[in-house]
């Protein structure tokens, strides 16, 4: 499955570098993450509690960053496992300076799912990506706000 986007959020890339490398404020802003721990440099534990339609299931696994080029860029991979199928994902996450000041976060990855998760259909699956990553950047928006 193809993951790709992008958002302007309204802050410098300077703070929203800070915020998306800090892991509690990254627990905070990403659904479903119910726990995020740093385990050594950029190497995350991840514990996640995902509904996708009728199928509900708790993922555990890593998220580990790598190729970071401060205020600019990242790449990203997760490994998450479940009773009801994994995920391996990777995704660039790229920072850019908007003329007005704010930033505008993209991204560009793909996601492996297995088990009954693959079996959902490609379709049901890139829709609840979508829905997850609208609910990542409404939650960061809300988070700069208050802020």
């Amino acid at each position: 499955m193809e993951l790709s986007g992008k958002h302007i959020l309204n802050a410098p890339v300077d703070k929203i570098w800070s915020m998306i490398l800090d892991p509690e404020i990254l627990a905070q802003i990403t659904p479903g993450i119910s726990e995020l721990q740093q385990e050594s440099g950029d190497l995350y534990k991840a514990i996640a509690d995902v509904k996708i339609g009728p199928v509900k299931g708790r993922f555990e696994g890593s998220a580990e960053l790598l190729n970071k080029i401060e205020h600019e860029s990242f790449d990203m991979k997760v490994q998450q496992n479940s009773k009801i199928g994994n995920v391996a994902a990777s995704l660039g996450m790229k920072m850019q300076a908007t003329e007005d000041g704010q930033t505008e976060l993209s991204f560009d990855g793909k996601a492996d799912v297995t088990g009954l998760l693959a079996r959902t259909g490609n379709r049901v699956m890139s829709g609840v990506a979508n829905t997850l990553t609208k609910q990542f950047f409404s939650n960061f928006e809300k988070l700069l706000q208050e802020a």
